[in-house]
């Protein structure tokens, strides 16, 4: 399979290439697409957070913070103070801000070795602002379908996570006390960089699968795949692709089936979204296969919960 696997993306990317020659007006405004859709629903919401996410990071405050809430993340999950912030902030902002702090702190030396496949696993969740807002609000229109999203969303991921801390191994020394000047004047400007070229590289992908979704299909597929196996079909498969896209083309059905079918593709992320969190990941020495075994149990779960919920009380 290994052997394989190359041959295959060779083969993908001449497909794409091939495609994109022979109609490049056509998919070129697939990517403007992309972009008009990152630009109007990604950059506002995910620029802010990833500036103000690493800038928070640096900051002597917090810290002290982290410091504080060390036992509590201990107790739940096994991670350090630092790795528990940054699975708050990663709540509170989204994709792929967890990925991010998760890299920064790695690259820092702010959380042992053996934690980091599981901080991974926790930190790399959406937000509130994508699932309240745009999926629950604007696409099922539902404040409840989305207060259930997020909720079912986050806890799906919590409960895999709190098992996961059962596999924890001792940390092989103890961590240092993070050293950084308070009054670091390159902070803001840090800061600053990071975030935008962040943000650029998930519009980047954003446009690109944008692109390659169309192209999948002009070939047939997802309209083959609601033929053969209903609407639910072509969600899942624009969904395991691009999860936007996914979630809207299941709110036209708007079932609580369909709801949960959004939650898991949420929770698990779809090509698009594992891509941006591989690019920091991977620096942090995650392996990718493991991880994305763990995404599956927690979208599994996810689904479980928001089926339950959205049958009960919508």
């Amino acid at each position: 399979a290994k052997k394989l696997l190359p041959y295959l993306a060779l083969a993908a990317v001449l497909f794409a290439m091939a495609a994109f020659l022979a109609s490049p007006a056509h998919y070129a405004e697939s990517v403007l697409e992309g972009i008009s859709l990152w630009a109007v629903s990604v950059l506002p919401a995910a620029f802010p957070f990833l500036f103000l996410t690493a800038l928070l990071t640096g900051l002597a405050p917090f810290s002290r913070f982290t410091r504080r809430i060390s036992p509590l993340a201990g107790a739940l999950f096994r991670v350090s103070g630092a790795g528990g912030g940054a699975a708050l902030l990663a709540a509170l902002s989204g994709y792929p801000v967890g990925a991010r702090l998760l890299a920064d702190l790695s690259a820092a030396g702010r959380i042992p070795k053996e934690e980091t496949f599981r901080l991974a696993c926790l930190v790399t969740v959406s937000g509130p602002m994508f699932l309240v807002g745009t999926v629950g609000c604007m696409m099922y229109g539902s404040a409840a379908a989305g207060a259930i999203l997020l909720f079912s969303h986050l806890a799906g991921v919590a409960l895999v996570c709190f098992c996961l801390r059962f596999t924890a191994k001792r940390p092989s020394r103890p961590m240092p006390e993070p050293q950084r000047d308070r009054h670091d004047p390159q902070l803001l400007y840090d800061s600053l960089y990071r975030a935008v070229i962040s943000v650029l590289c998930v519009g980047g992908f954003i446009a690109l699968f944008s692109c390659f979704g169309q192209m999948l299909a002009d070939l047939g597929l997802f309209s083959a795949a609601a033929t053969l196996f209903g609407g639910y079909a072509e969600g899942i498969l624009r969904g395991l692709l691009e999860m936007t896209t996914g979630c809207a083309a299941l709110s036209a059905i708007g079932t609580p089936l369909s709801l949960a079918l959004s939650c898991g593709l949420v929770t698990f992320g779809g090509l698009c979204v594992l891509c941006q969190e591989a690019a920091y990941l991977t620096k942090a020495g995650v392996g990718m296969l493991p991880f994305l075994l763990v995404k599956l149990l927690q979208a599994l779960l996810s689904f479980g919960i928001c089926f339950a919920l959205a049958s009960a009380l919508l």
